[in-house]
Formats: C-alpha cells, sequence, structure tokens
C-alpha cells in the first residue's frame, strides 16, 4: 500500500521540476531570511539565482553540524520566532545541542511523511501503533507520534523504558505495529523472555526501527525472535526527524527517500566532490519544504550509496542502502577503516553470542589495539573455560577474515554489557587522538 500515490510514484521527469522549483524558492528565502546564509553564499561568490538546474547544487556550500552550534540556539532560523510552534534539540553531548524549529506547516508536512512512512512499513488505518521511541527534544516519539495519527492509526505513547510494563501492555492492548530502536527492541525481546512471554504469541505484524544503524543479521534476529516483518527507517533531527526515508515492507531493499521534500547526493567525505549513482559515499541533504530551519546541503556524516532501479513496490523515488556507519563513528585501526555495523555482521554469523556487543579502543606503544566485548548466550556461560577460550579464537579469525584487522575478543556473561532505551553506545574509544 502506498500512502500518497500521487507523489509517491512522480516519473522521473516531474519529480525534478518540483525539486528544482521548491529548492529555488528555499534558497532566495533562505538567503533573504538568514544571514548566516547570505554571508557564507557570499563568501562562495554564489547567489540563489546562479542556480538554475539541480546540478548547480554542487556551486553551493556546505552546512555541518558545528555551523548549528556556532549559531545556537536560533540563529539558522528563517522565521520569526513567533512562527515557531515547536522546538527539539539534540542531546549535546559532545558540545551544544543542535536546536531546530517548526512552523505549523512543518509539522503537518512532518507528519504527512511520516504517514507515508508507517504504511511503507506495514501499518494502517486502524492498527495499534507500540511506539517505544523516546518522546521530549528527541524527534524519535513524536515523529512516529503525530504521523501515526496522520495516518488513522491508534498511538500507545509508551516512549523508552520501564520495560516489563511495556510487556504487559503488548500483551493487554494488543499493539500490531513497533516502533524503536534495534538495539532496545531486542532489549524488549529479552525482556519478554524473562517474564515467560513469547513474543510469537503478542498481536504484532510489522515493526518500524531506526535511529541507529543495524545490520542484515540483526534484522534476521529481530524478525527470528520477535515473529514480525522489521523495516528500516531513516531520519535526523537537523533535517526533519524520523520520515526522511524507509524501506518498504514488500522488498526491504534500501531506503525509499521522499525527494519531493528532501534532495539527497553522495560526496566523497575526504574530498567533498560529489560521487556518481551507486557510489559508496557521505550522505548530504537539502530540504526544499521546511520553512522553520531549512538545510542546505547538510553533511550527515552516514556512509551509504543511492539506488535508482525500479522497486517492486511501485514508488519511484531513489533508494539509500542501509547506512552502513558514520564518518565520525568510523575507528581507523592501524590503517584500517572499520565500522561497528561490520563487527556487528561478524558476531551475528556466531549462534553461541547474544547480539550485545561492545568495541572498546586503546594505545599501547603507539599501537592501536581493538577489543571486542560480546556476551554468550546464558547456556554457554556455564560451560567449560577451554571451550570459551576456543570461542573467543574462532570470533577474532573470522574478524581478521572478513575485515582485515587483529582485535582481541573478550566474552562477558549474559546482561553484563548496559542495554540502553534508546541508541546503544557501541565505541568506547580511550585513545587520545
Amino acid at each position: 500500500m502506498i500512502y500518497d500515490m500521487e507523489f509517491e510514484t512522480l516519473p522521473r521527469e516531474a519529480l525534478e521540476a518540483i525539486q528544482l522549483k521548491r529548492l529555488q524558492a528555499t534558497l532566495q528565502r533562505a538567503y533573504a531570511t538568514v544571514p548566516f546564509y547570505r554571508d557564507r553564499f557570499r563568501e562562495f561568490g554564489v547567489t540563489p539565482s546562479d542556480i538554475r538546474c539541480l546540478d548547480d547544487m554542487e556551486k553551493l556550500p556546505f552546512l555541518v553540524k558545528q555551523d548549528l552550534r556556532d549559531n545556537y540556539p536560533f540563529g539558522l532560523f528563517a522565521v520569526p520566532k513567533e512562527n515557531v510552534v515547536r522546538i527539539h534539540a539534540s542531546s549535546g553531548t559532545t558540545g551544544k545541542p543542535t536546536v531546530v524549529g517548526y512552523t505549523a506547516r512543518d509539522i503537518d508536512t512532518w507528519a504527512s511523511l511520516m504517514a507515508r512512512a508507517l504504511t511503507a512499513g506495514g501499518a494502517k488505518r486502524g492498527d495499534i501503533i507500540h511506539n517505544a521511541y523516546g518522546y521530549g527534544l528527541f524527534t524519535g516519539g513524536l515523529g512516529v507520534h503525530y504521523g501515526a495519527e496522520k495516518l488513522g492509526a491508534t498511538v500507545i505513547p509508551v516512549s523508552g523504558g520501564n520495560t516489563k510494563r511495556q510487556i504487559t501492555i503488548m500483551k493487554d492492548f494488543g499493539p500490531s505495529i513497533l516502533t524503536a530502536t534495534p538495539s532496545y527492541t531486542l532489549h524488549l525481546a529479552e525482556v519478554a523472555r524473562e517474564m515467560g512471554v513469547n513474543f510469537k504469541d503478542l498481536n504484532f505484524r510489522h515493526g518500524i526501527f531506526g535511529a541507529e544503524p543495524w545490520s542484515e543479521a540483526m534484522r534476521r534476529q529481530i524478525e527470528g525472535d520477535l515473529g514480525l516483518s522489521a523495516v528500516d527507517i531513516y531520519g535526523l533531527s537537523e533535517v526533519m526527524g524520523p520520515g526522511v526515508a524507509v524501506e518498504c515492507h514488500e522488498a526491504k531493499a534500501g531506503l525509499h527517500i521522499f525527494e519531493d521534500h528532501f534532495i539527497p547526493e553522495i560526496i566523497d567525505p575526504e574530498t567533498g566532490k560529489r560521487l556518481p549513482l551507486g557510489e559508496v559515499g557521505e550522505l548530504v541533504f537539502t530540504s526544499i519544504t521546511k520553512e522553520a530551519f531549512p538545510v542546505i546541503r547538510y553533511r550527515t556524516r552516514d556512509i551509504t550509496r543511492l539506488v535508482a532501479e525500479p522497486c517492486i513496490c511501485g514508488r519511484t523515488m531513489v533508494r539509500m542502502e542501509k547506512v552502513s556507519g558514520r564518518t565520525d563513528d568510523m575507528l581507523i585501526i592501524r590503517g584500517v577503516n572499520v565500522f561497528p555495523s561490520q563487527i556487528e555482521s561478524v558476531l551475528m554469523m556466531i549462534s553461541e553470542v547474544e547480539p550485545h556487543y561492545q568495541l572498546e579502543v586503546h594505545r599501547e606503544d603507539s599501537l592501536d589495539i581493538l577489543t571486542v566485548k560480546v556476551e554468550i548466550s546464558q547456556k554457554l556461560f556455564t560451560d567449560e573455560v577451554r571451550g570459551l577460550q576456543n570461542l573467543e579464537r574462532m570470533i577474532a579469525k573470522n574478524i581478521k577474515e572478513y575485515l582485515g584487522i587483529s582485535a582481541k575478543v573478550r566474552l562477558v556473561e549474559p546482561k553484563s554489557i548496559a542495554r540502553s532505551e534508546g541508541k546503544a553506545v557501541r565505541v568506547i574509544d580511550h585513545r587520545r587522538l
């Protein structure tokens, strides 16, 4: 099923005409109302009138997260503050929080895009959606909430935490759609087992999971443990929130980007040059319908590639592959680039370990040492030491063979790695770089 048949199935020529018209209007408005954009454009010797076709976007400067922090809190707003009806912000754990604003029309647009996304993931009018994304300044919970209401579904705004209570609600209320981060979803399944509840006996048909990179192996784990169909959803607060792109449950072969609202590019993260369609690089977005907080060529730091082949679901917009990692999450271990999701893919091949892991990096005598901590199953925890040592060696050997890096592997007891109600903490870097 497709929520917005007219726009989600547009022919390419018609879509690009809409994109150009909306892009030009966004550039004119940002240039006129946001001093940062006006000054930056002048610095690069470009004006909105120089953008006569979509390829001209390469003339425009990039926007990066530090620019948002430098203009904290409201320096990038393109409308008077009295027209801003809602503010969201990042946690700001690595600096000032990034603040984004929404007009009433922005909120309505976001709700419509989330209705599209939920429909692509298998939701429909009349479904009950158990929404375990965090509410508050984080965009996940409210994004799903308003989209579900727009769709005509019933929302349980349970948020994260109180996990045992959530399992009870699932049993009593019978929700059919689950929305959460993939790592918290696995925690829900784990707690359900402890409570004697078989997730497969619950009423769930579909799960729509995002806010952190997750592998195909983790998808198989979630689908196997929970007995539902799992799709990936993508978004980030700076661009809008969840609902920028989503997999369709029919294909699960890349996330459909809603290109009538966001123009994607892939660039070389080192040079900033645009890469041809199909090549892997850093994802860049330009919003073309946002009023309060337009972003122009925003560097997401997410690594992926774009796919233009037709999809069996009938949607015509370009797809992005699942995010494999972030340029700022990437570890460089003795000259080799490694993403947590690559380690995860290796670990998920091994039935004796659980899908809970953490990577620690130390520097010893000028050499980088990667330690992979991974939980073992309860059944294996009581096994003899020799068997566990053999498993550690096997995992280290697989990491070496698949990724070309040497790593220490440390098996830890079940539930010893802290669970997260939001995004999982996968990397602890002890180096002083």
